[in-house]
């Protein structure tokens, strides 16, 4: 039987990849047999490149001639739906997806897979709790499947990198699968705790799991690290080699503005690059992977949006500017280069805030205890299902935080999602405080690790398999560690002077709120709908953002939690001064005022004075009320606006400066903008008394 299936196999991998000679890489034939010939429950961790796509596509044929029904691929992204289809295309697989992307053809792909015209579906792990899809489509589905596939298994894991809450039901949907059901997991980044646990997922019902597990080695990977003294030298290194580096890649950042700025500065030096993030346009993020592919940009500037199962087999580099929280995490994005080619080179360039960025996101997703029974309380005491939107009225959490809580309390079981919205099941509901201290406490270590490897105290390449506990480790002989630096330390002059003059740069617009929140009149405020344009301020400006890579720094300092207060720097303060000078405003404004602040009065009243003074401008001084304080946990749009409504008023010193100004514009000038309903509200009471219009101005935009 073996002897057959590995005929019939072959046949099927050589027609995947185009080639008459091609030959199973060790492990590939003994997957794709324990799926086909024994039916079991399969875990394959194998490096990136070694062909995982290979085994259940060539599994999926198999299967089929069998008269087995089609396969259902659980996959993380679009991109990498994206790719798994043209794959399947290639090796005469009819596969088809079920995304948002598509919302207009799932009518179609459900009549094609009711003719049994498909051999693949592709599908997201949110997807499998739509309400329509989960109760309607989902059943008959599971009782046809041939194969369960879930692809980038290290998201089932609360250990997992890239953990997805959704990933969590696919024990559920394991345990569904009647008997006889092959079941694949994938990874390419999973250490030994991480692998227990997707096996421990997949064995649902009590069955047991075959692992499949190779050296995870990347031969053609030429890994460095390079410290430099700080942003402007690391844009200038990059300014100045960019071009050296291999054929195209990927330029990673960490934060979205510094991708978004980085892009910028390359492409006004005449380097053909493009920024990807999770804020660009899906359709602009589609022809940013296809130009990086076809070699028409020499990189793309991504986040890590661009990552898990972006496909192309000749990516020649891979540079970080900042480095990510964890080994698993960097060797994941590595991965991406030297699949098809001999040689790639990495490189990575850490930065002084790389550790404020992984404390961040290190709690950004963990399920806050008081802020989940709120949720639940809300849910348990309305008559019917609550919409995301209607739930923020009642709870005070943004809408990514309350989005990602109620799938933590979905998977748990707490909450469910039906038409219409949410409702409680009435299981009660525990926070897990153990588990999510043991999480963050390895997230901690993994931190440890990643600086570990910055040190170079050994092999480059050893080290990361080591943290993803293979036991083949071995010194690569390649990276800078065991041969020496392969790469140029140096920036030419004209790279430093436009890397410095870039981080300089300032003003970033502050966009006018435009709507009031919904459900406002939960909270007692009797207004909703557009801001009428009469009442909408007018585009203001801050001097940076939190998270740029120039002024962001020291604005990071300003703003530290330990950071006393205390008048503004005059650095800081030039560089207001040259934003004002910049700014394109129809009609300068005639006078200065300020919001009166509960942390920081001195900076923000200096501030203001010192644009005075400097603009030749009268302060009018600061609106009368109680000052205001940062706003602390996670409060969403209803709850900001709720806190600042009605706290402004136009004392009778301000009232009678104003009046000399009527119907002229007013900067109104606070520390830092978030949400923008300080300013909106603040700046409502100054049209009230007769400005003509409002220009807000703030040191900081948190976004």
């Amino acid at each position: 039987m073996i002897d057959t299936t590995r005929i019939a196999a072959l046949e099927k991998l050589r027609t995947l990849v185009g080639r008459d000679d091609a030959e199973f890489h060790d492990g590939q034939f003994e997957a794709i047999s324990a799926l086909v010939d024994d039916r079991e429950r399969t875990l394959v961790v194998q490096r990136t490149g070694w062909g995982k796509s290979a085994v259940y596509f060539v599994a999926t044929l198999l299967l089929r001639q069998a008269g087995a029904g089609p396969t259902l691929l659980v996959s993380p992204l679009l991109a990498l739906m994206r790719d798994q289809i043209a794959a399947a295309a290639r090796a005469g697989v009819r596969a088809a997806s079920i995304s948002s992307a598509n919302a207009h053809e799932w009518a179609d792909v459900v009549d094609a897979l009711g003719r049994d015209e498909i051999d693949v579906l592709l599908v997201s792990p949110e997807r499998l709790n739509n309400p329509s899809f989960r109760d309607e489509q989902l059943p008959q589905l599971v009782d046809r499947t041939g194969l369960l596939v879930v692809d980038e298994a290290h998201c089932i894991s609360d250990w997992g990198h890239d953990f997805r809450p959704d990933y969590r039901r696919l024990r559920d949907l394991v345990s569904r699968m009647p008997a006889g059901v092959p079941v694949l997991a994938t990874t390419a980044t999973a250490n030994k705790r991480v692998a227990d646990d997707v096996e421990e997922q997949l064995s649902a019902g009590g069955q047991a799991v075959t692992t499949i597990r190779g050296p995870l080695a990347r031969r053609s990977l030429r890994l460095g690290v390079l410290q430099l003294a700080d942003s402007a030298a690391r844009l200038a290194w990059l300014l100045s080699h960019l071009a050296d580096l291999p054929g195209s890649g990927i330029v990673y950042a960490l934060t979205v503005s510094a991708a978004e700025d980085t892009a910028r500065l390359l492409r006004d030096a005449g380097h053909n690059v493009l920024a990807y993030t999770g804020r660009t346009d899906p359709g602009d993020r589609e022809r940013a992977e296809e130009a990086l592919k076809a070699n028409d940009v020499k990189a793309l500037v991504a986040t890590s949006a661009l990552g898990m199962g972006f496909d192309k087999p000749d990516l020649g580099f891979v540079v970080h500017l900042g480095a990510p929280s964890s080994p698993v995490s960097y060797y994941q994005q590595v991965g991406r280069a030297g699949r098809a080619t001999e040689h790639a080179d990495v490189l990575l360039l850490p930065g002084e805030e790389d550790r404020a960025i992984w404390r961040y996101f290190a709690t950004a997703s963990m399920p806050d205890e008081q802020a989940a029974h709120g949720v639940l309380a809300a849910l348990a005491e309305s008559d019917r299902p609550l919409s995301t939107p209607a739930l923020e009225s009642r709870v005070d959490l943004k809408r990514s935080t309350l989005e990602l809580l109620l799938k933590v309390l979905d998977v748990d079981g707490a909450v469910q999602r039906v038409q219409g919205g949410w409702v409680t099941t009435g299981v009660p509901w525990q926070h897990d405080s153990e588990r999510y201290e043991r999480i963050a406490a390895e997230r901690v270590a993994e931190q440890n690790a990643m600086i570990r490897y910055e040190s170079g105290d050994e092999c480059r390449m050893a080290f990361l398999q080591r943290q993803l506990d293979d036991d083949t480790a071995e010194d690569c002989g390649r990276c800078d560690v065991c041969a020496g630096r392969w790469y140029p330390v140096d920036a030419d002059e004209g790279s430093r002077d436009a890397a410095t003059q870039s981080l300089a740069r300032v003003g970033v617009p502050i966009e006018p709120r435009a709507q009031w929140p919904t459900g406002s009149d939960r909270v007692g405020l009797a207004v909703k709908g557009r801001i009428s344009p009469e009442r909408r301020l007018e585009p203001g400006r801050a001097l940076a953002r939190l998270t740029d890579l120039g002024w962001g720094g020291r604005l990071r300092e300003i703003f530290a939690p330990n950071a006393a207060d205390a008048p503004v720097g005059s650095d800081v303060l030039d560089a207001c001064v040259r934003v004002l000078a910049d700014w394109d405003w129809e009609q300068r404004p005639a006078a200065i005022v300020s919001v009166p602040s509960h942390t920081r009065p001195q900076l923000v009243g200096s501030l203001a004075a010192g644009l005075s003074s400097i603009g030749r401008l009268p302060y009018l001084g600061a609106l009368d009320g109680e000052a205001t304080a940062p706003a602390t946990g996670t409060m969403n749009s209803v709850f900001r606006l709720s806190s600042v409504w009605g706290r402004f008023r136009i004392g009778a010193d301000l009232a009678h400066g104003l009046a000399a100004h009527a119907g002229a514009p007013i900067l109104l000038v606070d520390d830092r903008a978030d949400s923008r309903w300080t300013l909106t509200v603040a700046g409502q009471a100054l049209l009230n008394a007769g400005a003509g219009s409002v220009l807000p101005f703030t040191l900081a935009l948190q976004a």
